[in-house]
């Protein structure tokens, strides 16, 4: 389809785009919204790493229902009605995704050890189990509790929060990609609906490891102070 053309198109350039999406709730094939979307550039002819959070609460012209909200597409249809969703509000392409509940978020990020990540004092009252600011590891529980807040401060802090949270996470998986990397790699995808193959995890992470890129450019869709609704 056109999608999967101007998708291939762009692999072509070097650039690969995976959709990233935090469901809210345990049902992965609809039913339950989108907590959490954020796309996750590869860039090999730059050497360049991106994640770009899309706001929830964003709204767009869901194909075959109204304008709404964003996290209400996956919802409706899944994954491949978000895609089709982003590729038409937002003329971007994408076809590969990969979808978490909040408990395989929890798990994940147990599998592989747990997340560092530099606490704030005002972030500490949201989080049970952290009683002190600065730079820690979190587990499974305590990284959904920090990707969750919504009261400390804006949406748009929630928003990188959570890109946060995905870069400590995927930087712990490059560090130690090596012979093991597929026993981790099979675990975390029995907790993940994705359309993305075991084959194509390792091609993607030698990708990533060639970058040599462990601080990725963040961005956020729309910018701080445009949202609607």
């Amino acid at each position: 389809n056109e999608q999967s053309e101007k998708t291939k198109e762009k692999e072509k350039d070097g650039v690969t785009n995976i959709l990233l999406v935090g469901v809210d709730g345990n049902n992965l094939e609809k039913g339950n919204r989108s907590d959490a979307m954020m796309v996750l550039t590869i860039d090999e002819r730059n050497s360049n790493m991106r994640l770009t959070s899309l706001a929830r609460d964003t709204y767009v012209k869901i194909p075959g229902y109204s304008t709404e909200k964003l996290t209400h597409a996956y919802a409706y249809g899944g994954p491949s009605l978000l895609l089709e969703t982003i590729e038409q509000n937002f003329d971007l392409p994408i076809d590969k995704y990969a979808a978490v509940s909040f408990k395989s978020f929890e798990k994940i990020i147990d599998i592989i050890g747990g997340v560092e990540i530099d606490i704030l004092p005002k972030e500490i009252p949201y989080i049970n189990g952290v009683s002190s600011a600065g730079l820690q590891t979190l587990n499974g529980k305590e990284a959904l509790q920090y990707s969750r807040i919504r009261y400390a401060d804006s949406a748009y802090h929630r928003d990188n929060r959570q890109r946060t949270v995905i870069q400590a996470a995927l930087n712990k998986l490059l560090a130690n990609f090596s012979s093991n990397f597929m026993d981790v790699g099979n675990s975390i995808l029995e907790h993940t609906k994705t359309n993305v193959s075991p084959m194509e995890i390792v091609s993607l992470a030698n990708k990533v490891i060639k970058t040599k890129n462990t601080k990725f450019d963040q961005m956020e869709f729309p910018l701080e102070g445009h949202r609607e609704g």
